[in-house]
């Protein structure tokens, strides 16, 4: 028989301690305990923070429901759920089931409220058991003095405090909920001061730290590299219920590989906003589907399974519906044709009850579907090879050879290029997509163009450039109409809407839209630049995953050169013909698929993963 653990021992003496207490007590009154929710941390704690960037927009977004789950369950059940976000109408009357152990993909399109759903669920906009310690991974670590190790241990001391103050809380009123008592020591379990650093630094090695990143001040880092530690640091907490709203953005195809193998262990429950079809493939166990109809329906399985699932009950639906339609249509024929005749009014009357009772238990509905996104980018002239060709180039930001992030590039690109850019973080992919466009020159060699080539380029921070105070539809008209001359608002809103940008949302300003909007606002005007070559630098980071097969169609239709950086693995696939792989100042011409890749990421990380692994199932 295995020994108890410390902590154990630790809550029956506390229990044996207040019992005793409660016995001698002379029946004056003591201070009851705070409800403070675990998870939003101090005022002046980094949890505060995140908290408050859910809490920033309370007054624009309003929620309802009702919790159902048992007082001390583990599952969180709340039913009549409605959410609303600055008046716009998001999720109404749904059900929210979550069930310990099991972990959600929560899917829906652009702008449909998943960002939202999230931070209400962190926010506590309805009520969910105080036992239930909440996590929303929604921004990045804060740039401080300390590095990321000492910035996870630091918040993990502060949970540690958190919690064993609200025991003393919970220790000192007058009725104890042992219940939530357990629950509280349950939670310290998983926060052994011995192992903090250790762990730390797993998660973050797991994630592309080296130990120079790690020593690392968070202020002197990226913000991609500051969201990293604040995901290492969500993994490091494994709360209760952890929400990740798009993990994999910032992260190389490794650090993925890594995450995915992780989360896969997640014994607690997890809800992940994702648009890799992969990486909810690997991870999860059910799909949350944020529906047109503004309901949350659940399916069995991961992403896969649920494509399936959800085309068949859509072909049974609309089987039934078509039966039913018919039938109604052929007894609405009979009491048309019944006229006056006393014989047949009577069954007409009867005939009219069926109806009467199909209506009241609720017609068969049509299936719904979504809105067709279908990206398109338009023709271009041809030019001949090579359309760009690096010459022995090298290149350093001192401009000194000797510090080189790369030496000796040769290699070209054609109209029919179709790229994709692989390696780790900070070896230089997007540098050298700002080398192609020449936004940065080469301290040795040369880069050479055609003369009139156009290039266009999406990057992880275009969206930032759009001007919010305007409309989708203002800003194409006044940027593209003197290059479109003649052309009529119709032309422009028909553009918005071959990129998913229609109705309401072409005419709000730029400011209201999800970034998956914003992000299609601009391959909007990629398309309407014209280019001959398209550099794709994470393009996928706020798109859904509709959106996201729809560039990749459109970028196989297109007759234009593709050079593609992204850690979405079905994209890739999806798009390139070549792997070039950037290792070692150099670029290096792979000979395999991106699944192959993938697996050779696997065997190299096997390490990592198997500590990923082990972490995973150490930790309650």
């Amino acid at each position: 028989m295995s020994s108890k653990s410390a902590s154990k021992l630790k809550r029956e003496a506390a229990k044996a301690e207040r019992e005793a207490a409660r016995a001698s007590k002379d029946g004056s009154k003591k201070n009851t305990a705070s409800n403070t929710p675990v998870g939003k941390g101090s005022v002046t704690s980094p949890d505060a923070l995140a908290a408050a960037l859910a809490d920033s927009n309370t007054f624009e977004r309003t929620a309802t429901g009702v919790l159902t789950s048992a007082a001390m369950s583990r599952d969180v059940k709340i039913e009549s759920f409605t959410l609303s976000f600055h008046g716009r109408l998001l999720i109404e009357d749904a059900v929210i089931e979550l069930n310990w152990g099991q972990r959600y993909g929560l899917l829906g399109a652009n702008g449909s409220g998943k960002s939202t759903f999230l931070n209400a669920l962190f926010a506590r906009d309805v009520e969910i058991p105080e036992h239930i310690d909440v996590y929303l991974l929604n921004a990045e670590a804060e740039p401080m003095e300390i590095n990321a190790v000492d910035y996870i241990i630091g918040s993990a001391r502060e949970r540690v405090a958190k919690i064993e103050e609200e025991i003393e809380k919970l220790s000192m009123a007058d009725e104890v909920d042992d219940l939530l008592m357990e629950a509280k020591y349950e939670q310290l379990e998983g926060l052994d001061p011995s192992t903090f650093e250790a762990k730390a630094a797993a998660i973050l090695n797991g994630l592309g730290f080296d130990k120079v990143m790690m020593a690392k001040a968070t202020k002197d880092m990226s913000g991609g590299w500051r969201m990293r530690v604040a995901l290492a640091k969500a993994l490091f907490i494994k709360p209760s219920l952890l929400l990740l709203d798009e993990p994999t953005n910032h992260l190389d195809l490794e650090a993925v590989v890594w995450l995915e193998t992780y989360l896969s262990t997640y014994n607690h429950i997890l809800v992940v906003n994702s648009h890799s079809q992969d990486f909810l493939d690997n991870v999860c166990t059910n799909i949350m589907d944020l529906t047109v109809q503004k309901k949350l329906v659940y399916y069995g399985g991961n992403f896969t399974t649920y494509m399936r699932t959800k085309s068949e009950n859509e072909t049974n639906q609309m089987k039934a519906y078509d039966k039913q339609q018919e039938e109604i249509a052929h007894i609405k024929k009979f009491i048309a044709s019944a006229g006056t005749y006393a014989n047949l009014v009577k069954q007409a009357k009867s005939k009219q009850k069926i109806i009467d009772k199909m209506e009241a238990a609720g017609l068969i509905e049509k299936v719904a579907k979504d809105i067709n996104i279908t990206f398109a980018f338009q023709e271009t002239s041809k030019l001949p090879p090579p359309i760009i060709a690096f010459n022995e180039v090298g290149f350093s930001y001192d401009g000194k050879i000797a510090n080189a992030l790369y030496k000796n590039l040769d290699f070209g690109i054609d109209m029919d290029s179709r790229v994709a850019i692989v390696g780790k973080n900070g070896t230089g992919k997007s540098t050298l997509l700002n080398l192609i466009t020449g936004m940065l020159s080469p301290v040795e060699g040369s880069v050479s163009k055609y003369a009139g080539l156009k290039i266009a380029k999406y990057s992880q921070h275009s969206a930032d450039q759009l001007p919010y105070d305007e409309t989708p539809l203002d800003f194409i008209q006044s940027k593209y109409k003197p290059d479109y001359p003649g052309q009529e608002v119709a032309y422009w809103r028909a553009w918005l809407g071959r990129f998913g940008i229609s109705g309401t949302h072409q005419t709000s300003e730029i400011r209201t839209l999800s970034d998956g909007l914003k992000s299609r606002v601009v391959f909007c005007t990629l398309a309407l630049d014209r280019p001959h070559v398209l550099l794709l630098d994470e393009p996928t980071n706020h798109l859904d995953i509709a959106s996201i097969d729809a560039l990749a169609k459109a970028c196989k239709n297109w007759e234009g050169g593709v050079v593609l950086v992204s850690h979405d693995f079905r994209l890739i696939g999806q798009v390139a013909n070549e792997l070039w792989e950037v290792k070692d100042k150099h670029v290096i011409k792979l000979d395999m698929s991106i699944g192959e890749y993938k697996q050779t990421l696997v065997r190299d990380s096997k390490d990592a993963i198997e500590n990923a692994l082990r972490l995973g199932k150490v930790s309650k």
